[in-house]
């Protein structure tokens, strides 16, 4: 970072630490024992749209992937688009395996970046389910290597729980870079896995 970077209030973008995504299994212990959310075994990828042929290898390539690193024949992958044109790939595991469903996910950002698509990368988010039936997520932003809380209320479009978003930030403040900024708190409604 130079000088007028420095004047002009200008950051280095943080590189991307896939690694980070590791501390999920701990923070899932945590949420569970301080807040009653347990892992659902759904997490899901989220990139900026790939066509073509390019899209057909990578699905491929994923498939081919989570089916050699989990010796799960026809892995329980599902691509799919949102209504923004993003690209969504939902894996599954057991929810007690939040580890494996970790790695997963690790495995996917890392072939996706590897192969070129690190800039399309979004973020990456692992499903939690309440005793009451209420959806939280946490979501890892590739570009900035922090997570946050999304918290979507049931039946109501639009509306996310806000108070439970940031019990969940100051309960898990120890075991994951939590993002400190909450304009990029951004919401994720039609992510699968939710």
């Amino acid at each position: 970072m130079g000088f007028l970077d420095v004047i002009l209030g200008r950051s280095k973008p943080v590189r991307p630490d896939l690694d980070q995504l590791f501390a999920l299994p701990s923070a899932a212990v945590t949420l569970q024992a301080g807040a009653g959310f347990s892992p659902t075994g759904l997490g899901s990828v989220c990139f900026a749209s790939v066509e073509g042929g390019a899209f057909d290898r990578l699905q491929q390539e994923v498939r081919a992937l989570l089916d050699a690193d989990t010796g799960r024949g026809g892995a329980p992958v599902e691509f799919s688009r949102d209504s923004y044109g993003y690209t969504w790939l939902l894996t599954r595991q057991p929810a007690e395996d939040t580890a494996a469903l970790v790695n997963d996910l690790h495995a996917v950002n890392t072939l996706l970046q590897d192969d070129g698509f690190g800039p399309q990368l979004l973020c990456s988010l692992m499903g939690f389910r309440g005793a009451d039936g209420r959806s939280l997520a946490l979501v890892y932003l590739y570009k900035r290597g922090t997570f946050y809380p999304f918290a979507p209320v049931a039946g109501r479009d639009g509306k996310r729980d806000n108070a439970l978003e940031l019990q969940v930030r100051a309960l898990l403040g120890e075991d994951l870079r939590v993002e400190e900024d909450l304009s990029r708190w951004f919401p994720v409604w039609e992510a699968p896995g939710l």
